[in-house]
């Protein structure tokens, strides 16, 4: 297996971390914008940097990118990029016939006129809308394998396929106890991903209704969540899992629910009622005259870059699947997860624990695919596979998983 990974931020460049010590690939190449940025992740390796190399490459070319594939052979595009450069990525990867692999899908538009009922374009509709094409290829697309989306769509699949007989709800739950010394604010993720995920109507997905949508941060609960994190208040949230489970998963009800903090939440809402949310640009004076900016960008600009928070940041990430339905009769509720600790992964891996925790999942499913233990065609989603060999290798990278009865 020979990989293109476009993306060499934070998740990206603890990517170029893990995968490097495992021998699945034969070679990886690493492409970003900023060719400083990716030749410093492949420094980072050190000795054991020898199948890695730094290229340069505008993530929004698409004939770029695909003649990168063709220059050197990968027969793989992970894109460890933001949700903005999923299409032109993905389509990419299509004409270089090769096999695509994201964390986060393309993008949604909220419905015109009732945005917080209807769906406008879903999560990945535009991804779906090519699944034929790409099946009759014999080619695979496979979206949303982060951590979330990703391994909590694992483990959907493992309760459908192992825990249960008849599943009532299945909701995504996200929560931690992380701090990080001498800010007041420092999102410990892409504050881009973050605003469009958060600020957007949340999708909830209902046997009988389909597909609709809430208010932004409806719907608090608080769970409790292991490990010692404990009680996090979540609310709704605009998430893949939603969009997918539902496809290969027969449930009820899906939902996905983060634990943000109202300090956070009441953060958020600022940013919208101030116009700092959007992503078209506005016009601003500058010393050489008038430029173009998106306020989205400015405010990313203005916040500590989330990679490099690691040395700051103390406590635990967890990321988890809570399953309520029938099994043998008796009804049943567990929650499968996966908890990182921040001193952990950098004493470990040099990487703070919400990127490592994303970033180690895309790597267990390129070697499942580079073995043969998934296969398929078209654009599919992580619960389209079995999810034992994958839970299996996750342990098998020092990465253990939970199960806990509620």
């Amino acid at each position: 297996m020979r990989v293109l990974l476009v993306g060499a931020g934070g998740v990206g460049g603890a990517i170029t971390r893990i995968a490097a010590r495992r021998p699945f690939f034969e070679a990886m190449v690493v492409a970003d914008h900023d060719l400083a940025r990716a030749e410093a992740a492949v420094a980072a390796l050190g000795e054991a940097g020898a199948r890695f190399r730094a290229e340069r490459v505008d993530a929004s070319d698409e004939a770029a990118v695909a003649a990168l594939l063709e220059r050197h052979a990968c027969d793989v595009l992970l894109n460890a990029t933001d949700p903005r450069f999923v299409m032109p990525l993905f389509r990419a990867a299509r004409t270089a016939s090769a096999t695509y692999v994201d964390m986060a899908m393309s993008l949604s538009r909220p419905h015109p006129e009732r945005p917080y009922e209807e769906c406008g374009v879903k999560l990945g509709d535009a991804q779906f809308e090519d699944a034929v094409e790409w099946e009759k290829a014999g080619l695979l697309a496979l979206v949303g394998m982060g951590v979330e989306p990703g391994l909590s769509d694992v483990f959907a699949r493992y309760a459908a396929d192992e825990l249960f007989d008849e599943i009532e709800e299945i909701g995504v739950r996200d929560g931690a106890d992380l701090t990080v010394d001498g800010y007041d604010f420092a999102p410990s993720f892409s504050i881009w991903t973050t605003i469009e995920e958060c600020l957007n109507p949340p999708v909830v997905y209902e046997a009988d209704r389909g597909w609709f949508t809430t208010a932004p941060f409806s719907e608090p609960e608080v769970f409790d969540f292991p490990e010692g994190i404990g009680p996090v208040e979540c609310v709704n949230v605009e998430h893949e899992e939603v969009l997918l489970m539902p496809r290969w998963i027969g449930a009820k009800r899906v939902t996905f629910k983060y634990g943000l903090g109202n300090e956070f939440i009441e953060t958020l809402k600022t940013l919208h009622l101030l116009g700092l949310d959007r992503t078209e640009p506005v016009t601003v004076p500058g010393p050489e005259g008038p430029v173009r900016v998106s306020p989205r960008d400015v405010v990313a600009a203005c916040l500590p870059d989330p990679a490099g928070l690691g040395e700051r940041m103390h406590g635990k990430t967890c990321a988890g699947t809570w399953v309520k339905g029938v099994k043998d009769g008796a009804p049943r509720e567990v929650y499968l997860y996966h908890v990182v600790d921040n001193q952990w992964s950098m004493a470990e891996y040099g990487s703070q624990a919400v990127v490592w925790q994303t970033a180690v999942n895309p790597v267990v499913a390129l070697e499942l695919l580079a073995t043969g233990a998934w296969k398929g065609a078209g654009v599919l989603g992580p619960e389209a596979f079995p999810a034992g060999p994958f839970l299996d290798l996750l342990t098998a990278y020092d990465s253990p998983w939970g199960l806990r009865e509620q």
